[in-house]
C-alpha cells in the first residue's frame, strides 16, 4: 500500500494516526494491571484451559478406535 503513495502521503497518513492517538486517554499501568488481573480472576472458572472439557462436550475426543486389517 504505502510503495503507491508519496512521500506527502505517507506524511499525511502517519500526522492523521498521531493525532487520533493523542486524542487517547492514558491510564497507568498499576491501574490497568489491577482491572486485567481482577477480570482474568472472575473468568478463569469458565476458562476451558483452566476448568478443562467435559469429555462429552470435547470436539476433538477420538470417535472411534483405528482398525488395521
Amino acid at each position: 500500500m504505502a510503495r503507491d503513495m508519496s512521500d506527502a502521503e505517507i506524511m499525511k497518513m502517519e500526522l492523521d494516526q498521531l493525532q487520533k492517538e493523542v486524542k487517547n486517554t492514558r491510564e497507568p499501568v498499576s491501574n490497568s494491571a489491577k482491572e486485567i488481573c481482577e477480570w482474568v480472576e472472575t473468568q478463569s472458572a469458565e476458562d476451558p484451559l483452566i476448568k478443562g472439557v467435559p469429555e462429552d462436550k470435547n470436539p476433538f475426543k477420538d470417535k472411534g478406535g483405528c482398525i488395521i486389517t
